[in-house]
């Protein structure tokens, strides 16, 4: 497994679900959960608008890049499509692709020709797709002293293993909701930190079923 590998498995950890957004694996997402602590009217006002810029977006593509708690850096493009469909197509030196369904993520290590199916039921990251389960329900605002940016830190506080995500929207007048994502943070549950950074968001842009496929290195007979 490459480093680079490893380092977005323990972004997924927190983050793959918000982008996600299906409990269709989840157990523990059957349970009660503890939302985040009340809001003031303020706070609850930014949440709002960081919950429509989200449900605003329909299809997006955005360069990226991906930064670990070392500084270790590797970039590449983001295609998202609501509901439910992700793909982080890396730079080729990373040899890896990200392929969310909906369902769940796959990650596809090439290098290797090693492919792993991450259930995306559970963390905070959901809220990318499904804004409505997750981040009205956990998202808390964080101040920032910037008011053209707004911070919602996203948790289930009921269960700390899902880890933390916090995203960050600066406000734009041709983005979805007046304000758009330009970066989030994602905390697993080992304490391991990756940011992912966007840039050059094209909205509304054609997205095919084909955007959601990959091609599986593995040999036919150990499949």
């Amino acid at each position: 497994m490459t480093r680079t590998f490893k380092i977005f498995r323990s972004c997924v950890g927190a983050a793959a679900p918000i982008l996600l957004g299906t409990a269709a694996f989840s157990v523990p997402a059957l349970l009660p959960a503890t939302p985040a602590l009340a809001a003031s009217p303020a706070e609850q006002q930014q949440l709002a608008a960081a919950v429509a810029a989200l449900r605003g977006i329909s299809t997006l593509k955005a360069d990226f890049l991906q930064t670990d708690r070392n500084g270790g850096s590797v970039s590449g493009q983001l295609t998202l499509a609501r509901p439910g469909r992700i793909r982080f197509q890396y730079e080729k030196s990373a040899r890896m692709l990200i392929v969310g369904d909906g369902k769940a993520l796959t990650m596809v290590d090439y290098a290797v020709n090693q492919v792993q199916r991450w259930p995306i039921g559970n963390s905070p990251l959901g809220a990318l797709l499904d804004p409505k389960r997750d981040v009205a329900k956990f998202g808390t605002v964080r101040p920032t002293g910037n008011p053209n940016v707004i911070s919602v830190e996203v948790r289930d506080r009921s269960h700390p293993e899902y880890g933390v995500i916090t995203l960050i929207f600066t406000r734009k007048a041709s983005a979805p909701g007046g304000l758009e994502l330009t970066y989030w943070v994602a905390l697993d549950s080992q304490n391991q930190r990756t940011t992912i950074t966007l840039s050059k968001h094209r909205y509304g842009v054609p997205v095919s079923d084909n955007d959601f496929r990959f091609n599986d290195p593995r040999p036919r007979n150990r499949r």
